[in-house]
């Protein structure tokens, strides 16, 4: 006796018994969906790194560190008016990583534009307004580094990434 069974009825099941499966697999290995989360996160934690003494730094002058490691090329700029996310008393201090995001090409700032620019393909990111992008091929804005000033030593440090540093599933290498 031959049971047929219409198109519609295979793929129910065929849905119930994948639905299944996952249930199943997440039930055997409880807390590694949490785990493949964490790790692919963008902003993670780091050691604080000192930059500069705040009253050694330049209005409009980039100021060039590494963070959160040695194959991260970051800068610094002192604006001279509050800006979203800047440091120090007078919220004026940002940082971005100034690799492009478009490709990864080292960007350079543009003192009288106040951006940075990508020599490769153009893109223009503006220091002002948290490192979005102006115009160009670039997909996201330039990550931005989480600054904080101590008052006692006038030393503005990074202490984070605000973003996906490019070429990276996470922040570290």
């Amino acid at each position: 006796m031959t049971q047929s069974v219409s198109r519609r009825d295979f793929f129910k099941m065929g849905g119930g018994l994948a639905a299944g499966a996952g249930v199943a697999v997440v039930g055997i290995t409880p807390g590694s969906a949490e785990a493949a989360v964490a790790n692919t996160a963008a902003t993670l934690p780091y050691k604080p790194r000192t930059i500069a003494r705040l009253k050694t730094m330049k209005v409009n002058q980039p100021v060039a560190f590494n963070y959160p490691d040695a194959a991260s090329p970051c800068q610094a700029v002192k604006m001279g008016e509050p800006v979203p996310g800047g440091a120090g008393p007078d919220g004026d201090v940002v940082a971005y990583s100034i690799l492009c995001t478009h490709q990864g090409c080292p960007t350079v700032y543009d003192e009288k534009d106040r951006c940075f620019k990508c020599p490769c393909h153009y893109s223009i990111f503006d220091a002002e307004k948290g490192g979005q992008m102006v115009c160009g091929q670039a997909p996201a804005k330039l990550p931005q580094i989480v600054l904080e000033y101590d008052a006692k030593t006038d030393m503005i440090a990074a202490v984070a990434v605000n973003g996906l540093i490019y070429g990276r599933q996470a922040n570290v290498l």
